[in-house]
């Protein structure tokens, strides 16, 4: 894994855009090797670079933080909605 600070967007013309949302992007950059791009206009272009087996694995982190955020805001609505 590897954290670039700045990344510049030609630099992403051979990669293979994998996915993307509004800020966020995933390229394939070769070599068993993925690039979570962050792409806000404000700000120069970071990414982390990271392995296919890397990716899993923060995949499964993020997973398990989700569904902990997502309890805890159900918890948090339901508690206001009790009189």
């Amino acid at each position: 894994m590897k954290l670039v600070t700045a990344i510049d967007a030609q630099a992403l013309d051979h990669a293979k855009l994998i996915a993307e949302s509004n800020e966020f992007a995933i390229f394939d950059v070769g070599s068993d090797t993925y690039a979570l791009v962050h792409r806000h206009a404000a700000v120069e272009w970071q990414a982390i670079t990271i392995s296919g087996d890397g990716l899993f694995r923060v995949l499964e982190i993020l997973a398990q933080a989700t569904r902990t955020l997502y309890r805890d805001v159900a918890s948090d609505l339901s508690k206001r909605r009790r009189p």
